[in-house]
């Protein structure tokens, strides 16, 4: 890809995609030669669904998808994550502003839209075989690495059988379009509004996922006053929510997708020698460990990890 000099290298994430800003154009190229349906297509089809309902989002400037790169529009240079280390706002009232976005997002019924090659994309649901095959890779990368063979063989068993009968009591239905990464380092300032990125993954599943991921971010460390303060923020703008039910499905979603979490950043380290993310694995557990103390649903669920990983939990 020949791009010109106005176009510099920006620091990418944890996918294989890399990306280009053009500052006079106030655009981004966008580069995936892997994943690229994901990537390119699904990423701009999920952006235009967003924009349709009114949640800023980059919008497509022009594709070359036989070259593997799409140019979208540049929503800005800083982050909510770096407004909020660089303690330039009050953090309640940032994440009052989230909550909004968050529950705009969730009022999304269009599941439908074309994409630039002039075909009809529907966002998937996020079924109970996605959340299972997401929560394997703690078992697949960290536990088979920690545990002797042995262990790691009986672990992956039991942790399989429990992982699937937590699932099976999560009690609200795929019907909420979920971002699947909504956390404050995928949340840009634009002209004093709020835009989302990195929507690729957007699926249709459950209402409290999104939640989750937001309050119990590995990367933006808060206290548990302050996790239950967003927490019950939101709730007060969704009282017709089963407060029980949803406290549960929150929990269970928040505790799987930390798992998943730690076994990435592991595969990163191992396989791509992306080595930074590993420092935020004590955390991960450390909201592990805070959810499953709280929840009786869990009881097995904290056996098994308990017996397997006990200097991670304490409680």
């Amino acid at each position: 890809m020949n791009l010109s000099k106005d176009f510099k290298e920006i620091k990418g994430d944890a996918s294989f995609r890399k990306f280009y800003r053009n500052k006079k154009k106030k655009s981004i190229i966008v580069f995936a030669n892997k994943e690229k349906s994901k990537n390119l297509l699904i990423y701009d089809a999920i952006n235009k669904i967003l924009i349709k309902n009114k949640v800023i989002a980059p919008k497509l400037i022009s594709q070359n998808y036989q070259k593997n790169y799409i140019e979208i529009e540049d929503l800005g240079l800083k982050t909510i994550y770096q407004l909020l280390i660089s303690n330039e706002y009050k953090n309640y009232l940032i994440f009052k502003k989230i909550i909004k976005i968050l529950n705009k997002i969730q009022l999304i019924k269009n599941k439908k839209i074309k994409n630039f090659n002039d075909r009809i994309y529907k966002i998937k649901e996020y079924e109970n075989k996605i959340l299972l095959s997401e929560a394997k890779l703690f078992s697949s990368w960290y536990a088979s690495k920690n545990l002797s063979k042995k262990e790691y063989t009986v672990f992956k068993y039991k942790f399989n059988k429990e992982t699937k009968s937590l699932l099976l009591k999560l009690n609200f239905k795929n019907s909420t379009f979920v971002h699947r990464d909504f956390h404050v380092s995928n949340l840009i300032i634009n002209s004093s509004k709020i835009g989302l990125i990195d929507s690729q993954d957007a699926l249709i599943g459950n209402k409290a996922y999104d939640l989750a991921s937001l309050i119990d971010d590995v990367r933006y460390k808060t206290s548990n006053t302050f996790k239950e303060k967003i927490y019950n923020y939101y709730l007060k703008t969704n009282q017709k929510i089963n407060v029980n039910k949803f406290k549960n499905d929150f929990d269970i979603l928040s505790v799987l997708r930390n798992l998943k979490i730690i076994g990435i950043f592991t595969r990163l380290a191992e396989r791509d020698n992306k080595k930074k993310y590993q420092k935020l694995i004590p955390y991960a557990w450390q909201m592990i460990d805070n959810r499953m103390c709280q929840n009786k649903v869990f009881d097995n669920y904290l056996l098994l990890l308990k017996s397997n990983f006990p200097k991670f939990l304490n409680k």
